[in-house]
């Protein structure tokens, strides 16, 4: 037991956890990022260490590294370029085995690990089978490490995305909190690879949607990509990912380059996508409803390794040869083989089922394709274009806000990665415009449009629903009884008496709709005898208030909830005032009810 002098204050905290909304998701959202940012410094780890021993010290191949992620030193062996086809077909055949064997559903989840979160946040409750996150991260690691054309974020997010749904369930949590909790684990996840806090948590809760982001997870994702981020770089140090110089933009003129390289990242996002599809599905396809899940994956690492034997430029995510275009040292010859292969690499590594993710890969041909643009613009206009390394970071930012509909967190990223906000406005024209030509381009295949589009929110777009239904399909057709006005409360009682309706319509002697009079407007002089003779309907009743067939269920409630009465009358708006029946309140709540269950089963 807690000695007494400690209750009260864990009292109050554990009350203000269960009824303080701001309470509840600072404490999950850092629990999350604990888990998260220990399981992202494990992934980085394995990843490194293995690629340093099998690229470099076995195959001896040589790649620039970036300065703030070189983790271990071997040194290297003779060039063997031949080992990369056997480590790639490898992979691919135990990423088949443990696949079809423990986790054949993940074969339809999406285009990478981003994409199955976010088919988990929208179809499955935000719920993640432990050992999905368990093999697709270990068989991840395997693919980077080998060569394998892929990125770590799509892994990290869905290893972050499986820590937040374990926990949630651990923790009872309910659906929504769940999906919520996804979200969180996804952004510690992103946040601590990319060393980018901010970017990785927006990146998270506006990736779901093509046109929306996830408010009601920004608290907690925020709170996990800081945490996680924060024990990342503990273990490696808070240097930004890429080591570069400082960019700025300082002519205004530049904007017309900025503006091609928007049009140039849409025409290859276009190219970046349609290959991927056609050798996902035409191709790998084919493979697996012939052969099987391991075939295919295994025919993808053997065409992934020997292409990364002859372009060595395409093998794992390839940030080295970014930072490399980012400092002026890849010829515009090499880019655009660069952009070719490595789009070819990809698709052949991740079409093919092998796990990794589409973030890296995808920043890496954008990067490439704002550099092309960079160093043409420097050429033929130095005195414009004065820096066209940073060509290359805005073309990341345009590319994935063109093929991901996520313009703000890869903008953030962006701005992380530099440091500052100097190429704030071309990272802004360049994403404006690659996010509107790229409007009918998509990576992901679960990605929704917004909300209402979302089996998450269904139960949450009432609004949305009602106004699709109209008053004409729900209310109640038939004989109405009227009242005249100079009805006497006598007449009243009696009529009351003999029916079941308790809301009634009154009307002049021109047979005009005057008001409308309910039990409970009489409940106060029903059984005063000596009032029977001397008060009329039209003293008790109140302002008309009435429907017509067209008015959508979402007005009717709004009435309903303004009069306070269970019923109304619905009017025949072509013929004066003819009441056509009587539509109840429990009519609108019922017509909710069964279109949500419709929706939901459908």
């Amino acid at each position: 037991m807690l000695p007494a002098q400690l209750r009260s204050p864990w009292r109050t905290i554990l009350h203000s956890y269960k009824n303080v909304d701001y309470v509840r998701w600072l404490t999950l959202g850092i629990l999350v990022g604990v888990f998260s940012g220990v399981a992202a410094v494990l992934f980085f780890i394995s990843i490194e260490f293995i690629k340093t021993f099998l690229l470099h010290h076995l195959a001896g191949i040589e790649m620039p590294a970036l300065v703030n992620e070189e983790v271990f030193h071997l040194p290297a062996g003779s060039f063997r370029p031949w080992l990369v086809p056997i480590f790639t077909t490898a992979t691919g055949l135990i990423t088949g085995l443990l696949v079809s064997k423990f986790i054949p559903e993940t074969v339809d989840s999406g285009t990478d690990g981003t994409d199955a979160m976010i088919k988990s946040f929208h179809r499955n409750e935000g719920y993640l089978r432990p050992i999905v996150p368990i093999i697709k991260g270990a068989t991840a690691v395997l693919t980077i490490a080998s060569g394998g054309s892929a990125g770590r974020e799509g892994p990290i997010s869905q290893i972050g995305a499986g820590i937040g749904s374990f926990l949630a369930n651990k923790l009872k949590l309910s659906v929504k909190e769940r999906r919520i909790l996804l979200l969180a684990g996804a952004a510690g996840g992103l946040g601590a690879i990319f060393r980018a806090p901010l970017g990785g948590a927006i990146t998270a809760v506006e990736v779901i949607y093509m046109e929306d982001f996830e408010s009601e997870a920004i608290l907690p994702s925020v709170l996990s990509s800081v945490v996680a981020y924060t024990i990342f770089s503990f273990t490696f140090g808070n240097k930004p990912i890429f080591d570069i110089p400082t960019f700025h933009f300082r002519d205004g003129r530049e904007l017309i380059f900025y503006a091609i390289l928007a049009l140039f990242c849409t025409a290859t996002g276009w190219f970046y996508i349609k290959t991927f599809r056609f050798l996902k599905f035409s191709i790998f396809g084919k493979i697996r409803e012939k052969a099987g899940i391991t075939a295919a994956m295994t025919m993808g690492g053997l065409c992934m390794g020997m292409l990364g034997m002859a372009v060595p430029q395409v093998l794992t995510g390839g940030y080295g040869w970014l930072q490399e275009a980012i400092l002026g040292n890849l010829p515009i010859a090499i880019m655009l083989l660069v952009i070719l292969t490595k789009t070819v690499a990809t698709s052949f590594t991740l079409g093919s089922g092998m796990s990794g993710g589409m973030f890296a890969p995808a920043l890496f041909v954008g990067g490439v394709s704002g550099g092309v643009i960079g160093k043409l613009a420097h050429t033929y206009f130095p005195d414009i274009a004065t820096q066209p390394g940073g060509y290359v970071l805005v073309g990341m930012a345009a590319f994935f806000a063109c093929v991901a509909h996520a313009p703000v967190g890869p903008l953030l990223m962006v701005c992380e990665i530099t440091q500052g906000y100097g190429l704030l406005a071309p990272l802004m024209l360049a994403s404006a415009l690659c996010l509107v030509m790229g409007r009918k381009l998509f990576l992901y295949d679960n990605q929704v449009d917004n909300k209402f589009e979302s089996p998450a929110h269904i139960k949450d777009a009432t609004i949305n629903i009602l106004e699709q239904l109209q008053v004409r399909d729900f209310f109640r057709p038939g004989r109405v009884t009227t009242l005249e006005e100079g009805t006497t409360l006598k007449a009243l009682v009696d009529i009351i008496a003999g029916t079941n309706e308790f809301c009634f319509p009154v009307k002049n002697e021109a047979g005009e709709l005057t008001g409308i009079l309910t039990i409970q407007d009489v409940r106060e002089v029903l059984f005063e005898d000596s009032l029977y003779d001397v008060i009329l309907v039209k003293e008790l009743a109140r302002k008309p208030i009435v429907l017509y067939p067209h008015d959508d269920l979402y007005q009717a409630l709004l009435s309903f909830v303004d009069t306070d009465l269970g019923q109304l009358p619905v009017v025949d708006h072509q013929k004066g005032h003819k009441v056509l029946g009587m539509i109840n309140r429990e009519d609108v709540f019922k017509a909710y009810s069964h279109t949500i269950k419709t929706l939901e089963e459908e």
